[in-house]
């Protein structure tokens, strides 16, 4: 291909002496492919053939003649103050002169569509920093749809959140339908932590067209992340009902639903959304183990909460979480070893919940009959309850009771009790 190409252009751009003298001799002139049209065409062929290497090379040439010719263009049509020039010393008269050339020329508009066209090809090889400063010099009424979006979303790839969002927002006032951008643009302002916004945007679309499915994703996302879960809640459901049962849809309105305590239904989303990832999204788990417990299914809410467990064990954050549960839900199910350990396990991640060291004593000291360990963690639990400043009613209480305890009981037997 790049032969071929080439001996094309060099045929095009060279004449023959020979060739000069049989047109001179019978005065018929024959126009001269121009050398920019050339490098355009070549380039656009490349282009229809994906071969975006070698049409890069095309378009840098095509570019770069264009650009040299509007700079000439500028300079020639340069309106100078002759007047005012011939007052001052020549030298300064050049200096000046100079200066207005070099501003003409960094002035001067280059042909749009060639440079669309390179940034087309650079968008297409992924360097997009270079696609967007090209597309970015072009006046917007100029751009073309496909060409505004490399801008908007070239920035995007680049990790330039909010030139994406501004440019974006400039797209969406030229084409308020573009129902992918209004998707984006809401996400984007969501990262920015303006869901608000995102929701003006999202909601102008939404009120011509209820049934884009990627601004209905976006809407939710921005109500649920705005706090307003009813209002994010109803917009998951008519996903849903769209057919949109997608993992992130799935898992989205479980998650909505668990802070709107609509339990039954969360589980009922979060359930095919851990089949769907596979059983190996680790958010996803740990919620429908959570969940589970709270519906009072135990066995299943433990079995959930391991693999939770198995799949987030680097993740200090979430485990703190994870062993609380698992340790309530051995707790209920009267697993009161398993949930020891399970507290134990939560106290390596959180060292400072006071709560759980209260809860280790009880279990030790009704269940398990081990009066040395109920005692040790009845004194490392007021060691730390006695610290709060402000302590709540309830742990007031546990406070008194478990000091109570110590003062009455004679851990030395290990006998078990009944609360």
């Amino acid at each position: 291909m790049k032969q071929i190409l080439t001996v094309i252009i060099l045929a095009l751009l060279t004449i023959t002496p020979v060739r000069g003298e049989v047109l001179a001799k019978k005065k018929i002139v024959e126009p001269v492919a121009d050398s920019l049209t050339i490098f355009i065409q070549a380039g656009d062929s490349c282009m229809q053939q994906f071969n975006t290497f070698e049409a890069l090379k095309y378009y840098q040439q095509a570019y770069a003649i264009a650009k040299k010719r509007s700079q000439e263009r500028a300079v020639e049509h340069l309106d100078l103050p002759l007047d005012q020039l011939e007052k001052l010393p020549q030298e300064k008269q050049d200096e000046i002169i100079e200066r207005l050339k070099q501003s003409a020329e960094k002035s001067a508009i280059i042909d749009c569509g060639i440079q669309m066209k390179l940034a087309d090809c650079y968008y297409k090889r992924a360097h997009y920093r270079e696609a967007s400063e090209l597309l970015k010099t072009i006046p917007e009424d100029s751009l073309s749809h496909e060409s505004f979006r490399q801008l908007a979303y070239g920035y995007q790839k680049q990790g330039d959140n909010d030139s994406y969002v501004y440019w974006a927002t400039q797209l969406v006032k030229h084409f308020p339908m573009d129902g992918e951008m209004i998707a984006g643009l809401t996400h984007g302002y969501t990262k920015q932590d303006q869901a608000w916004k995102g929701l003006e945007v999202a909601l102008k679309y939404y009120a011509v067209d209820s049934t884009n499915i990627l601004v209905n994703r976006a809407l939710a996302d921005a109500y649920f992340i705005d706090r307003q879960f009813d209002k994010a809640v109803t917009i998951y459901e008519h996903l849903l009902a769209q057919g949109d049962s997608t993992f992130n849809t799935l898992y989205s309105a479980g998650m909505c639903y668990t802070r709107i305590d609509s339990l039954n239904k969360a589980y009922n989303c979060l359930l095919p959304a851990f089949y769907l990832s596979q059983m190996q999204h680790s958010g996803c788990v740990y919620r429908l183990g959570a969940v589970s417990i709270d519906l009072h299914s135990y066995e299943e809410g433990l079995r959930y909460l391991d693999i939770a467990l198995q799949l987030m064990q680097p993740d200090t954050t979430t485990m703190k979480a994870i062993t609380l549960s698992q340790g309530e839900g051995y707790y209920l199910t009267k697993q009161y070893d398993k949930a020891v350990e399970s507290w134990k396990q939560h106290l390596e991640y959180n060292p400072t919940s006071i709560a759980t060291y209260y809860n280790i004593a009880s279990a030790y000291y009704y269940f398990l009959s081990d009066g040395k360990q109920a005692k040790a963690y009845l004194e490392k639990f007021l060691d730390l309850a006695r610290k709060e400043e402000k302590p709540t009613q309830q742990l007031s209480e546990m406070i008194e009771k478990a000091e109570t305890l110590l003062r009455t009981t004679n851990f030395g037997g290990g006998k078990s009790r009944k609360r």
